[in-house]
């Protein structure tokens, strides 16, 4: 009872009343409405997060921070170049590869593939790709045995499996008396790779560093260096800085540069989201200005009997902000708990989602991945928690002036 007027007019405004239940009614619909914008809201930036960050961290496991290779020619006396790349600030590990494109075929079936040819005991050092190896092992790809690790993805498009032979097709041409053919070599499959990442899984053959460079024609020489480094997210700058210190001449890359589109496709997505889904945030703060808007028509009575009672405009304006900022923070609060609840729950929701439906609603040939992750970050929460408040706010202005413009004389003429 100590609490100033307004407050008290706000509390009253606020509860239902006998036999006028409707506007408490509408009061709870537009905090409601809040609490779902910003329910949704919240977890599609979450998914969003979740996508991004899953999908770096699965490409951070395949492939190497950075590369180092020939300007437009092989790689030649690597090992040398190996050791002075090695001995370089924030260069954690250095492996040799090579890589170029070519077809596969087993049986009747043929696709597309990128051959990349692969030391065993370096690659180990600059990748995790031997943890996820399902069937064989990456210390199978032994020198002049010609064996392959094949994408659980590119395995099945295939229909081969550990021991089946499989033929290399290569774009690099043998004479012959009839003409110029492509070149074609047997592999074994010996293992099978599922690293979740579907671009991978679907593209990628693994072999021996020294069986890929002959298969090539390269003879001693490779496609370049990977690298690890201390920090993966200036792994740019480091392997810039690394070329210049080797005196130039190299053809320099990075993780993020390899996927760069991508990447900038995420965040124009989510860019793009957020401005959409905030338009959902202002229909909601709608629901508040025409809840303070009937509530005003409902109470001109009692407002010009406050004002005759001496109650001043700016007071009666207070009454009707506050009431909508409880609208807008109760719904704001209501919306951030059902969104970090259901962020919490999305892959469980999805699965069973897909269960009952029947259908796969995350096809990893789309999305990249199999699974529907969720991440909220504390400063999405708060941008989606100020703006849906601030918005509540600024909803309550235009009925706050109607009230506080009210005229009793006006209001009581046919009272």
């Amino acid at each position: 009872m100590n609490l100033p007027l307004e407050w008290r007019l706000a509390a009253r405004y606020l509860r239902a009343e006998t036999g006028n239940r409707f506007l408490s009614f509408i009061s709870l619909v537009g905090a409601a409405s809040v609490a779902l914008a910003v329910a949704v809201l919240l977890t599609v930036m979450a998914v969003m997060n979740g996508f991004d960050q899953e999908v770096r961290g699965r490409i951070l496991s395949m492939a190497s921070h950075a590369t180092l290779s020939g300007l437009g020619e092989p790689l030649g006396d690597w090992r040398a170049l190996g050791v002075r790349v090695a001995a370089e600030p924030h260069v954690l590990a250095v492996a040799p590869y090579v890589e170029e494109r070519a077809l596969l075929a087993h049986g009747t079936r043929v696709s597309g593939v990128l051959v990349r040819g692969i030391e065993p005991g370096a690659e180990v050092a600059v990748s995790s790709i031997a943890e996820h190896v399902v069937a064989g092992r990456l210390a199978d790809l032994v020198p002049g045995r010609y064996r392959a690790l094949l994408g659980r993805a590119l395995a099945e498009e295939l229909g081969a499996r550990p021991g089946d032979s499989v033929m290399l097709a290569v774009p690099v041409g043998t004479a012959t008396p009839v003409g110029v053919v492509p070149r074609v070599r047997r592999f074994t499959v010996a293992g099978i790779i599922d690293s979740g990442f579907y671009e991978f899984d679907r593209h990628v053959l693994l072999a021996e560093l020294g069986d890929a460079a002959r298969v090539f024609r390269l003879g001693e020489d490779i496609t370049g260096l990977r690298l690890r480094v201390d920090e993966p997210y200036a792994a740019g700058r480091i392997v810039h800085q690394v070329a210049v210190d080797l005196g130039g001449g190299f053809t320099i890359s990075d993780w993020t540069r390899q996927h760069a589109n991508f990447f900038r496709s995420i965040e124009t997505t989510k860019s793009i989201l957020f401005v959409l889904l905030l338009l959902v945030v202002g229909v909601a703060a709608f629901n508040i200005v025409a809840t303070l808007v009937m509530l005003v028509r409902e109470k001109r009575a009692d407002i010009a009997i406050l004002r005759t009672l001496g109650l001043r405009p700016r007071s009666l304006a207070t009454v009707f902000i506050l009431q909508g900022t409880v609208i807008g923070v109760v719904g704001t609060l209501a919306g951030l708990g059902l969104g970090l609840l259901v962020s919490a729950n999305l892959t469980r929701l999805v699965r069973g989602l897909e269960q009952l439906l029947g259908t796969t609603l995350i096809d990893a040939r789309v999305y990249f991945i199999a699974e529907l992750p969720a991440r909220v970050t504390a400063a999405d929460a708060l941008q989606i928690s100020a703006t849906a408040f601030g918005l509540a706010i600024l909803s309550t202005l235009y009925p706050a002036l109607k009230a506080a413009l009210t005229a009793p004389a006006e209001a009581l003429r046919h009272e």
